[in-house]
C-alpha cells in the first residue's frame, strides 16, 4: 500500500495533500457574527461604528475573535452566544461595574474583559474606555519597543573551564565520573 504525499493540519487534524491549500484558520466578520441575536448583532455594529469613528485602523477577523488594530491590536470582540466577549488594552487598571475580569497582558498593557448583551451598552464610559486604547495603543508600543531596543542582554556567568574536569565518553555512558 502506497503512502499518499500530505500531512495533518496541527489545528483541525485534517489530512491535507501536497500542494493543497489549506487555512482552517481563515475566516471574516460576517462568518463569527452571523449567528448573533438581533440585540447582539446591534450591540455588534454599534461597537464597530465606535471604532471605525475614532480613525484609521485594521479591524480584521482572527480565529474567533475580531480585532481592532492600529500598529498593535487595541481591542477584539469575542462573539459569544449570548454576549460579546470585548477585550480592550489600556496602560492602566480599570476598577468598574462593567469590568468583569483584569488582565496582565504585558509590562506596559492591562487587558479589560467586558460583556455587552445590548446596543444601549455601547455607550459612555465603555466608548470612552475604547477610544483611550485607540489613542494609546500607537503609544504602548512604540515604549515597548524603545525597552526592548534600549534594553541589555543579561550578561551570562562565565563558566571556569579549567576547573571542571571532562568526563571521559565511558564514564557518562556508566554515570560515573
Amino acid at each position: 500500500m502506497g503512502s499518499m504525499a500530505g500531512r495533518e493540519c496541527y489545528h483541525c487534524k485534517q489530512w491535507v495533500q501536497e500542494r493543497e491549500e489549506h487555512d482552517c484558520w481563515t475566516t471574516t466578520e460576517t462568518a463569527l457574527t452571523q449567528d448573533l441575536s438581533g440585540d447582539l448583532h446591534d450591540a455588534w455594529e454599534r461597537l464597530r461604528e465606535t471604532a471605525v469613528s475614532f480613525g484609521d485602523q485594521r479591524i480584521y477577523a482572527s480565529h474567533k475573535s475580531v480585532m481592532f488594530s492600529r500598529s498593535s491590536c487595541y481591542f477584539f470582540v469575542r462573539p459569544k452566544r449570548k454576549f460579546l466577549e470585548v477585550c480592550v488594552f489600556l496602560g492602566r487598571t480599570l476598577k468598574a461595574p462593567e469590568v468583569r475580569r483584569v488582565d496582565r497582558a504585558s509590562k506596559s498593557k492591562v487587558v479589560h474583559v467586558i460583556q455587552i448583551r445590548h446596543r444601549d451598552e455601547v455607550e459612555a464610559p465603555i466608548t470612552d474606555w475604547l477610544r483611550e486604547a485607540y489613542e494609546l495603543s500607537d503609544v504602548l508600543t512604540s515604549n515597548a519597543d524603545k525597552g526592548r531596543a534600549n534594553s541589555t542582554p543579561k550578561a551570562r556567568p562565565k563558566q571556569n573551564k579549567a576547573k571542571v574536569a571532562p568526563k571521559s565518553i565511558a564514564a557518562r555512558k556508566s554515570g560515573r565520573r
